[in-house]
């Protein structure tokens, strides 16, 4: 069937819920950063992607309904061109709230993760050649963390989705507007549940600091352990502890 809701919204836009939103509302599954993150397949196809080389996007999206946040969205109109019945939601913010938050998210995530984890992990190194080539190349041509630069990608970004897609295939929407306008622009009744409401900053800036532990409790604790290596060699070469 293929994609039947396609995102074209920043990640940190509300997308989380938004997901969780789609898939009460049927659409099951939606795909999202996190499908990503938990997946070598998923990892090493969007790592391809952002380097560049010819997709199957009927594999990328298998078992998906729907997509939000990125990467999906940086790539909206290559979908849109291939779903052409799928429709598009457009979740927005303001522009100052969506830096702070994304600054403090997914952009310092990367700058927090290991050196040595990119190395030896190859999940996280597809994730972060992804993450590089699709994300700060592509779509923030380099910039990313630089703040005027990515205010001005992320406006830029809105207003060309709002000129590319057809008023009557587009919704532009804040989740805090709720479930009225998303189920009337996707013709379902709407649910006699509340709408999901999903702030995960601080489990991100949680993710955030343990990183940055590791990354010099690591390092430490291999001194120590090369430490205390060294010292059982030469209590055993010299019959007796070293003093």
């Amino acid at each position: 069937m293929g994609l039947q809701v396609i995102g074209a919204g920043f990640g940190r836009t509300g997308t989380m819920s938004l997901k969780i939103a789609l898939e009460m509302l049927g659409y099951v599954k939606c795909h999202h950063m996190v499908e990503v993150l938990s997946s070598d397949s998923q990892a090493v196809m969007w790592r391809d992607i952002g380097e560049g080389k010819q997709t199957d996007w009927d594999k990328v999206f298998d078992g998906f309904a729907a997509c939000v946040d990125f990467p999906a969205c940086v790539v909206y109109k290559e979908l849109a061109d291939k779903y052409p019945d799928a429709k598009v939601i457009l979740t927005i913010r303001s522009t100052e709230s969506w830096w702070t938050s994304a600054s403090q998210t997914i952009f310092a995530i990367g700058k927090a993760m290991p050196g040595w984890m990119k190395a030896l992990l190859p999940r996280i190194r597809n994730i972060f050649a992804m993450h590089e080539a699709l994300l700060d190349r592509r779509m923030f041509g380099g910039k990313m963390r630089d703040e005027s630069a990515a205010k001005a990608v992320y406006e830029r970004h809105n207003a060309d989705v709002q000129k590319v897609i057809p008023a009557n295939r587009l919704l532009v929407y804040e989740v805090k507007q709720g479930w009225d306008p998303l189920c009337a622009f996707l013709g379902k009744p709407v649910p006699d549940k509340p709408f999901p409401n999903v702030n995960d900053m601080e489990e991100f800036k949680a993710r955030i600091r343990m990183l940055r532990i590791i990354n010099w409790a690591v390092p430490v604790g291999l001194l120590i352990v090369l430490g205390l290596a060294g010292w059982g060699y030469v209590a055993l070469t010299s019959g007796h502890p070293p003093t």
